[in-house]
């Protein structure tokens, strides 16, 4: 016989062992040029500097 389990493992165990695998809120920062919310460490979606710097033209 292979590895088969000897006993039905209980609906509260299942679960506990998966509750760090919900997806966590990425961080969000606020822009220093616009003052309004963006992801961290990315360009600002509202004005599209990063660290101060212009990087894309947004309409």
């Amino acid at each position: 016989m292979g590895a088969l389990p000897k006993r039905k493992i209980s609906k509260q165990r299942k679960n506990n062992r998966r509750s760090h695998d919900a997806l966590k809120v990425s961080g969000l920062s606020v822009c220093p040029n616009c003052k309004k919310s963006k992801p961290a460490h990315a360009v600002c979606p509202n004005c599209g500097t990063y660290k101060g710097t212009q990087v894309i033209k947004v309409s």
